[in-house]
């Protein structure tokens, strides 16, 4: 079970997750890609003392990780990808519940991230916050009068928040509709990309949309634009779901129908495969063509099928088609029912 999708989450039946990070780095340190070895660890130091305040957490090194853990992290949401470049000098600390991670030394040198089922933006800027001033008691951020907060990369300065929203828009792309809206969405200022975020593609009709302006707005102005922008896409939803229920519903049915059968009976299944089909299932319980499938077992089913997922079920690595042998497994499993 993944901790942070244990909430029911508003509009539950398209957005899979909200998810608030916060840039920082601080006055008395370069930024991580000029320090050395030693200072990334001071860095890991005091950020870690800071937060270590709060006992809720535990520290993880990713150097102390093996390949398949680290991976899995990634696979569960609650590290980003390249916290993996730099192993030696990389951290985080990971709150019990699983719904803030704490960054240390990705692109900057803290990554403040707080991950909510459903659409949930005010309370991830909320916890967000309040780690941050948190660390803030003990350390001093680089800031500027001008431009905000000093980030690596000149499109987080600013505010230095992120916000984004993980939307399932399968009937937008039944329909051939969904590249009007995401042409749309990217004119608006917003970020479209994939399950697991920049440089990943999409899967399962699953997309993540998020801000690209980060200077020059508040975060309340930020989180109440995306969020703005989400309802609308929501509401086009709904809406291609009720135009297939009206003019093609039996054949709406018949893919949702034949997905489900194939996912309790496979044997052998690739992810891709598995996704695409777990996607119109999820589709048909929302549509409420489903009626015994409860859609948070499917939501938690999309990372418990990735790789990384399956193989830490057991001791030695799997090859690709042993673990597409136990995904099917996993499969029948859970939607046997």
């Amino acid at each position: 079970m993944n901790k942070w999708l244990d909430d029911e989450g508003l509009e539950k039946d398209i957005v899979i997750s909200s998810r608030v990070r916060l840039a920082r780095n601080l006055e008395c340190m370069k930024l991580p890609q000029q320090i050395n070895e030693q200072d990334g660890q001071d860095v890991v130091e005091m950020v870690t003392q800071a937060v270590l305040k709060d006992d809720n957490y535990k520290t993880y090194n990713i150097k102390d990780l093996t390949e398949q853990q680290r991976t899995l992290f990634v696979e569960k949401h609650l590290i980003s990808p390249d916290l993996l470049k730099k192993p030696n000098i990389s951290s985080f600390l990971l709150k019990n519940d699983e719904k803030v991670t704490i960054m240390i030394n990705e692109e900057d040198h803290i990554r403040i991230q707080a991950l909510f089922s459903g659409l949930n933006l005010d309370e991830s800027f909320r916890i967000c916050n309040e780690v941050d001033d948190l660390i803030e008691e003990t350390l001093d951020y680089s800031f500027d009068e001008k431009f905000g907060y000093i980030t690596s990369c000149p499109t987080n300065a600013g505010t230095g928040l992120r916000a984004s929203v993980m939307v399932h828009l399968p009937s937008l792309v039944l329909t051939g509709n969904i590249n009007g809206i995401l042409q749309a969405v990217t004119q608006l200022g917003l970020a479209v990309r994939g399950i697991y975020g920049e440089g990943t593609g999409s899967l399962g009709n699953i997309f993540q949309i998020s801000n690209q302006i980060t200077l020059g707005e508040t975060e309340q102005e930020i989180i109440s634009k995306l969020k703005g922008i989400v309802t609308q896409m929501i509401r086009r939803e709904r809406q291609s779901r009720q135009l297939l229920l009206n003019s093609k519903r039996v054949s709406t049915e018949d893919k949702i129908y034949r997905s489900l059968g194939i996912l309790q009976n496979a044997r052998i299944i690739s992810s891709k495969e598995a996704m695409n089909l777990l996607s119109d299932v999820r589709m048909g319980v929302a549509m409420e063509i489903l009626e015994k499938i409860d859609i948070n077992v499917l939501d938690n089913l999309i990372i418990d099928i990735q790789p990384a997922n399956i193989n830490s079920k057991y001791a030695e690595p799997l090859d690709i088609n042993s673990r597409d042998i136990k995904r099917a497994e996993i499969l029948r499993d859970k939607l046997k029912e």
